[in-house]
């Protein structure tokens, strides 16, 4: 499943340099897909939708940190455990219920983001 900062974040910014994805983002910040990956230009999503990688993506949060779910990979295929959960000073780095995946997703969209 992918991670989720939860409204405890004290926007200390200790994740943001953490994630090997740059999934995260301070809250009210526009987010790319090219973010931090080898996507460029059009691309299709692993769910099928066709986005430009270069294009500015709603923020999902407007006040704390956020996470963006198609981005985050629990750090798989980098490091054993999560990296925002490993440096957050108050644990607010926790499991999304509502994006739950296994491993295997979790490496198919490392590789995805990353082109290996």
């Amino acid at each position: 499943m992918a991670i989720i900062i939860t409204d405890e974040c004290i926007n200390c910014g200790a994740c943001e340099p953490e994630c090997p994805n740059t999934a995260i983002y301070e809250g009210a910040d526009d987010w790319r897909y090219k973010d931090g990956t080898s996507l460029s230009g059009k691309i299709v999503l692993p769910d099928g939708t066709e986005v430009d990688a270069d294009d500015a993506q709603t923020p999902i949060s407007d006040e704390i940190y956020y996470i963006v779910p198609g981005k985050c990979t629990e750090c798989k295929g980098f490091h054993d455990e999560p990296q925002c959960a490993a440096v957050c000073p108050v644990d607010c780095c926790v499991p999304d219920d509502e994006h739950v995946e296994d491993e295997e997703t979790l490496l198919e969209r490392q590789s995805f983001l990353h082109g290996e």
